[in-house]
């Protein structure tokens, strides 16, 4: 009988210091992705009590500066990054710092001599975990990808050159793409002794190849190369209609990071749009192996399966996030499936072994006819059923916005009418067509978070309404012969930026205005983030040092000198990036009072049962104060993901409120809310120490208009 009771004890003890500390060691939380924590401290009756646990400032935000990690939590320290691309690690139980890491001195050069990029969004780090809590972190600033010793802070002189390497290296052959951006935005996934990287790229007419790669994480070697563009002999190549597209065509790249089933090591992706965005002219076919969930060997990179969702995209409506993994059942069975989330709404459901979908996915016709000379968009495109799409999907008179005055109402069916509307997949248009899902979702990258108890889904989605312009390249207008750099710099700045920052410089949805840059930057600092780009906002290399002191002449309004003559630098392009047509502007379409012009709710939180298909709960996510002041709940544009938790908790900040909120995941009911020092447009990491449960939010705001931060959240319970 004591041998039985000190087992028993034994055993209880062994369970109880398991439970002691539940870390957060990969982005969203495992390999699998589900965004999912087993810890059940926090529930339901006690989460009212949260309260602060710590705060963590880095320091060295700016008036437009963001943080989107999702940290991880490993041996009790916490590791994210500040909105200037430093990497830090903190105690996870007190907030208090241990180490930073600068990567400002190294990431101008890259390993080939080139100059780099500024700075990149990073949404999340990836660490090869050793012995006695010496790990390696991986993430990247600029087209550097670091290896970072965990206990020093210090790079990993063995990795690629004195830590780091070149996300420009060994990834295309076949052309020069040194001068295009070439970085990554998401977590790189940890298979053995390799780290997997995918890249964000330009979204111009010339950007590089989406590939991915693996590296070993002790040399920084390249171990293997997937091609998302396939070449003559590879599979996908047949879907391009132009034998050549393979040597121009970019992007088609997984910028949402992976997910992984360890035990069958199968890697999978989910990829954007091959390049360019809008106009497909150039790229006719279905352009594998863009907007597809992709399945490679993890150990190999070779392709076990893939599945398009979109064929020939002219939206944009890249897959913004890697599947998450789960078993669900289905009559009965259980079935070993991945679920993706989209941009346009909809659902894929599959088997991730097969890539069959769970559900009947049909090939359906939609509006096949375009405007635009040379452009062949996709007579049919797959269409999940059974799970209903998580977002509204086409626009019409009947959507339009009724929460208004009458005379703006009017005025806003006015400009509905002068544009191209109608149902999903209506292509772009010279006259501008209306984009619903718009270019941020439905679905964005935070990705939804899954219950794998009771394979429940729950995603946040955005409903706003955007309008894509084309513009004719081939009407030429009239160029003096002698213009002024301030003549010269409102025409470039008109071509290159008036389409996502506005003509009057204002801005529009998640594009800052342009109107106070004469007071942030001097000349050379502007003129080298034109160059470098930042974050959203691409490199314009492709400008000569006399445009650039042109847009700098208009944007810093500076004053000319006597002989202020601008004289261009004539570039001439490969024929292939010579269309007919190109973007002419993008922006959301809002009411003369600056709401989106649909009716609300535009922002949702859902639950969505797996299992079956069915909408278990739906609420608005957020509040618009004018709207909130007339009693309507309307939901706000969101950024980030949720996290759900066994002690039956979804938590998620994301909204332009600034507030952090906790439903219960069963019915949806609001239980907990509290204003955070800026926006989390982040994903939440949940973890314990010693017992003891925290949820930690990264506060960098900046998105939406809001204000910038540099701060990290942690809440806990009460001590009894």
């Amino acid at each position: 009988m004591l041998t039985v009771c000190l087992l028993a004890s034994i055993a209880f003890n062994s369970c109880r210091n398991n439970l002691a500390n539940k870390e957060w060691e990969v982005y969203a939380g495992g390999k699998e992705r589900q965004a999912y924590s087993p810890l059940s401290q926090i529930d339901t009756n006690n989460v009212k009590n949260l309260k602060v646990a710590w705060v963590y400032h880095t320091k060295d935000a700016d008036k437009s500066s963001q943080i989107q990690t999702n940290p991880l939590i490993i041996d009790g320290v916490l590791y994210g990054t500040s909105p200037q691309l430093k990497l830090f690690a903190a105690d996870a139980a007190t907030g208090k710092e241990k180490w930073v890491f600068d990567p400002a001195s190294s990431m101008l050069i890259d390993n080939a001599g080139k100059q780099s990029y500024g700075l990149n969004v990073c949404r999340g780090i990836a660490i090869h975990k050793g012995k006695n809590n010496e790990h390696r972190i991986f993430y990247t600033a600029g087209s550097s990808l670091y290896s970072i010793n965990s206990a020093t802070g210090k790079p990993v002189s063995s990795f690629g050159k004195d830590g780091r390497v070149s996300l420009h290296d060994n990834l295309e052959m076949n052309r020069d793409i040194s001068n295009l951006r070439v970085t990554s935005t998401s977590a790189g996934m940890i298979y053995k002794d390799l780290i997997i990287m995918g890249s964000s790229l330009s979204e111009e007419e010339e950007a590089a190849p989406g590939h991915i790669r693996a590296y070993d994480v002790y040399t920084g070697k390249m171990k293997w190369l997937f091609r998302t563009i396939p070449a003559p002999g590879e599979k996908g190549y047949e879907t391009w209609e132009d034998p050549e597209a393979y040597k121009y065509v970019g992007s088609a790249n997984a910028w949402g990071g992976f997910s992984l089933d360890e035990k069958r090591g199968i890697l999978y992706a989910s990829t954007g749009t091959a390049n360019a965005d809008y106009y497909g002219g150039k790229r006719k076919g279905n352009n594998l192996f863009g907007n597809s969930i992709l399945a490679l060997n993890a150990e190999t990179g070779k392709y076990i399966w893939h599945f398009q969702a979109i064929h020939h995209d002219l939206w944009d409506w890249d897959f913004p996030t890697a599947p998450a993994l789960l078993t669900i059942k289905k009559d009965g069975q259980s079935i070993d499936a991945l679920v993706q989330t989209s941009k346009q709404g909809y659902i894929y459901l599959l088997d991730r072994v097969t890539g069959k979908p769970v559900y009947p996915i049909v090939e359906t016709p939609v509006p096949a006819h375009s405007d635009l000379d040379g452009e062949q968009p996709s007579p049919v495109q797959p269409i999940p059923t059974v799970i209903p799409a998580f977002a509204r999907q086409g626009i019409s008179e009947a959507d339009l916005n009724k929460n208004i005055p009458d005379s703006s109402y009017q005025e806003l069916l006015k400009r509905f009418r002068s544009y191209k509307s109608g149902p999903m997949f209506t292509p772009p248009s010279l006259e501008g067509t209306l984009v619903f899902p718009g270019l941020t979702g439905g679905g964005e990258w935070g990705g939804p978070s899954v219950d794998p108890e009771s394979g429940i889904m729950y995603i946040n989605a955005n409903e706003l309404p955007w309008i894509v312009t084309m513009q004719d390249t081939r009407i030429k207008q009239p160029v003096k012969k002698k213009q002024t750099n301030l003549e010269a710099g409102i025409a470039l700045y008109t071509k290159n930026c008036s389409g996502c920052h506005g003509t009057d410089l204002k801005g529009s949805g998640n594009f800052p205005a342009l109107t106070d840059l004469h007071k942030r930057y001097k000349e050379t600092a502007f003129k080298n983030l034109i160059t470098s780009g930042r974050r959203m906002m691409p490199s314009f290399k492709n400008l000569s040092e006399a445009d650039k002191n042109a847009v700098a002449s208009y944007l810093l309004k500076i004053e000319p000198k006597q002989k202020d003559e601008y004289i261009p630098e004539i570039k001439k392009k490969h024929p292939f990036y010579e269309a007919p047509y190109r973007l002419g502007g993008i922006r959301q379409f809002l009411t003369l009072e600056g709401y989106p012009a649909v009716s609300p709710p535009w922002g949702t939180l859902q639950a969505i049962d797996l299992n079956n298909g069915k909408v278990v709960w739906k609420e608005p996510l957020g509040d618009h104060p004018d709207m909130k002041a007339k009693g309507i709940h309307s939901g706000t544009e969101n950024w980030g993901g949720s996290a759900v938790t066994a002690g039956g908790l979804v938590f998620i900040a994301a909204t332009s409120d600034e507030m952090f909120r906790a439903y219960h995941k069963k019915t949806g009911k609001l239980l907990f809310e509290t204003k955070l020092p800026a926006g989390g447009y982040a994903t939440p990491a949940i973890y314990s120490i010693k017992g003891k449960q925290y949820v930690v939010i990264a506060c960098g705001g900046g998105k939406m208009r809001t204000k910038s931060s540099d701060t990290y959240v942690a809440f806990t319970l009460p001590d009894k």
